[in-house]
């Protein structure tokens, strides 16, 4: 999937007076009526130097009309915001701010873009020369802090010529809503996975390892090692010399992607959340299964279901994917899990793949999310993942210095225990649970799901 395409779209407009005042004075007018100022001292001794006061006022004044004069009107700039490239999450990005002069008098303008705040936290100032009927750019960067929608409005400017008398003032209704999306570029460095996965696979067809799959690939002259049930005797009797079959894990299978968005998902690991973590897993699992052949399906769950999309492949459910992702949003709440496995069992009756992200309550009973994901594993096959908390494991591995920090440690280490038996308890059942730090989330479920493909466990 080329990035490029989900890349914000240019917007441009023309500036307009940005109140009923769009004038002013410049602090070098100011700094020239200031010096007049200096001919009231002999004003004390002479009267007449008044008049010499008034003529300066008189000239300053006039200077700065005229240059107003020549200033151009606000609509005489055409002003167009430009995206270099998709926004993701904590990546940063520039945006570029395209001024075109139609004025005949160069101009220095200051621009103030007022982008949302999980783009930026403060609002971008820039300064730019513009030459007369000629076009600059100014730039800036973004880094968003939250995926999702995010608006931007109006653009103020302020401009004046290079006598540096009069400044006009003026905006540019430049609105757009852009889209955060999560970060698509982990799901390309995941690509690798797939170029492996069929290594692996070319590799085991050659040593006929048990568990490769049964679709057929190719003919190919019979070896040592070969099984004589894959002898095609028709191809055999017209070539004259043993020919074998040779075959692929099967395609077409079907991967649901389960993602829990419930208040236990809205813990921060650095400056993202489990959430987002889970979510690049999620697309990045996307990317490579589609690539792989496979139907990839989404589940985005908390009380009720958020994004759900059925399955397919190819580009157009890739795009659907980072959309859905992209609005996917963390609730206070705790998730429903049961209606989630009830959602998954209904929308696929044939045997499929689930990966399930999800995390585990500090509960005395069985946490709901384990009964449920429990349900799904006589008719599919199940890999439940659950990021392990490094504040839980630093906590854990310390030594304690003192009687109140022994019980914390102890704490720590019976919370970790107690984890490790409740997925315990689901891998006795027939699933794969995992525990995996959130940094290592991605290229763990990735792997799996290789390992289940090589594995034909579907």
């Amino acid at each position: 999937m080329n990035p490029g395409f989900l890349a914000a779209g240019r917007v441009e407009a023309r500036a307009a007076p940005r109140r009923r005042t769009s004038w002013s004075f410049t602090p070098r007018t100011l700094q020239l009526l200031a010096i007049g100022l200096l001919l009231l001292v002999p004003a004390w001794i002479d009267r007449r130097a008044l008049l010499a006061v008034l003529a300066w006022d008189v000239i300053v004044f006039a200077g700065w009309f005229l240059d107003l004069r020549r200033l151009p009107r606000p609509d005489a700039l055409v002003v167009s915001r430009n995206w270099a490239g998709p926004l993701l999450l904590g990546a940063p990005q520039i945006v570029r701010i395209h001024i075109r002069n139609e004025g005949s008098v160069s101009i220095a303008v200051r621009l103030t873009d007022f982008p949302d705040a999980a783009l930026r936290a403060d609002p971008p100032e820039m300064a730019v020369m513009v030459p007369a009927q000629g076009e600059e750019t100014a730039s800036y960067e973004v880094v968003p802090a939250a995926r999702g929608d995010a608006a931007l409005d109006h653009l103020a400017l302020r401009y004046r010529s290079g006598a540096g008398l009069a400044e006009r003032w003026a905006g540019v209704s430049l609105r757009q809503k852009v889209r955060v999306y999560p970060d698509i570029a982990e799901g390309q460095r995941q690509s690798f996975a797939l170029i492996r996965a069929r290594q692996m696979v070319m590799e085991k067809r050659r040593a006929r390892a048990h568990g490769l799959g049964r679709d057929f690939e190719s003919l190919r002259e019979f070896q040592q090692g070969d099984e004589l049930r894959d002898v095609c005797w028709t191809a055999t009797a017209r070539r004259g010399k043993l020919v074998a079959r040779t075959y692929q894990p099967e395609r077409s299978q079907t991967v649901w992607i389960v993602v829990d968005t419930g208040r236990l998902m809205r813990a921060r690991d650095g400056r993202r959340t489990a959430l987002d973590r889970a979510v690049n897993a999620a697309f990045a699992l996307a990317h490579v299964a589609s690539g792989a052949g496979d139907r990839v399906a989404l589940l985005a769950y908390g009380r009720r279901p958020q994004q759900r999309i059925a399955p397919g492949r190819g580009p157009a459910q890739l795009r659907a994917f980072v959309d859905a992702l992209a609005v996917t949003r963390g609730e206070t709440a705790e998730a429903d899990h049961a209606r989630a496995a009830a959602t998954v069992m209904s929308s696929q009756k044939r045997r499929a793949l689930i990966v399930w992200l999800s995390d585990l309550a500090e509960t005395a009973a069985v946490p709901e999310v384990i009964e449920s994901a429990a349900r799904l594993v006589p008719q599919h096959v199940l890999i439940f993942t659950v990021m392990k908390p490094p504040e839980l494991s630093a906590l854990a591995a310390r030594v304690p210095a003192a009687e109140d920090e022994m019980y914390r440690v102890m704490a720590a280490q019976e919370m970790i225990e107690r984890r490790a038996r409740l997925l315990g308890q689901l891998r006795q059942r027939g699933g794969i649970a995992l525990e995996v730090p959130s940094a290592e989330l991605t290229g763990t479920v990735i792997d799996r799901y290789l390992s289940v493909k090589e594995r034909n466990l579907l």
